[in-house]
This record gives structure tokens, sequence and C-alpha cells, in this order.
């Protein structure tokens, strides 16, 4: 599947981010831990929370992710490997697939970007 831009709607909370490729839908929501940061040793968490929906008529499987991650003074992670949260999962149309996950910065903001690969039950 082809990378997309992420759109971004505005909730009672905080933002999400989607995006539709390919008949999948894929959502994002941020969340910042307060409690589990500590800004006095540079360190803030924010966990996200990914909604992967099939709304198509195939079959697919999440066979690998990246994520580029840059924090508010410009530095950049890069994270990639197979699947997510130890899982390729395999999401028949009409079904979802959730996960939440965390991010750790040295700083207060940053932003993340980055794609899912996904194979079709063809191919």
């Amino acid at each position: 599947m082809q990378e997309r831009h992420w759109g971004h709607e505005r909730s009672a909370a905080r933002l999400t981010y989607e995006s539709v490729t390919r008949g999948v839908r894929v959502r994002v929501k941020p969340a910042f831990l307060d409690d589990q940061s500590d800004p006095d040793t540079g360190r803030y968490l924010w966990s996200y929370t990914v909604t992967i929906e099939n709304r198509g008529s195939e079959t697919v499987q999440l066979m690998s992710r990246y994520w580029h991650i840059t924090d508010a003074i410009g530095r950049i992670q890069e994270v990639s490997g197979p699947g997510v949260v130890g899982a390729q999962p395999v999401i028949e149309p009409g079904q979802v697939f959730e996960y939440t996950s965390g991010c750790p910065l040295p700083t207060a903001s940053g932003a993340m970007t980055g794609r899912y690969q996904m194979r079709a039950a063809s191919g």
C-alpha cells in the first residue's frame, strides 16, 4: 500500500489522525502521559492508539511499520520492523485491529509520521 498524507480532525479531548488507502482506514489518537513523564530529566512519554479497519473487499495482513519521529528541536529517530506490538495481524474485510504503543521524547512535543506495509491476500 502507498503512504498517504494524514488528515486530522479535532475531537473533544485530543486530535485524531486518519488516512484511508485502498479500503484500509488507519486512525491514530495520541495522548500525553503526564503521570509517566518527568520533565526534570527530559522524559516526556506519549501513547498512541492505532485503529486499523479493513473497509475493503480483500483480506490484508500488516507486514511491517516505519515511523519517523522528530522532537521539538529537530532530532530524528527512525523505527522500523516487522508487524506491530509483536504481531502481524490478518484483517478480514469488516474487521478492526487496534493496539496502543508508546513514544518517549526528550522534549515536550514532537511529530511522528509513518506507514504500514500491508499485503493483500491476492499478493
